[in-house]
């Protein structure tokens, strides 16, 4: 029996940076939604949903895509995460 595919050095660091940024955006939106829900004069609804879509479809394309995929594919995943995360961060915090 042969051993699966593991990936290599510079993918097991490009799967552990992806999967920060994932959980560290999950987190922010958690943050948000709380502070939404805690303020009068929190964030906007916009700018919840932003979060919450975003962190989803983050967590969603690196559990399912990025950490079981190989090459190229969980590569260029791993940018629609962080591509992802900036996106909403540019949208809703720096625009």
């Amino acid at each position: 029996m042969s051993e699966p595919d593991r990936p290599g050095t510079g993918g097991r660091v490009w799967r552990g940076l992806t999967g920060s940024v994932a959980a560290g955006f999950a987190l922010l939106a958690v943050v948000v939604l709380v502070v939404a829900f805690a303020t009068d004069s929190g964030p906007g609804t916009d700018v919840v949903v932003w979060h919450v879509l975003g962190a989803v479809a983050a967590i969603a394309i690196q559990s399912v895509v990025v950490d079981r995929a190989r090459g190229a594919v969980a590569g260029l995943a791993g940018v629609g995460v962080v591509g992802i995360a900036g996106v909403v961060l540019w949208i809703c915090w720096w625009a």
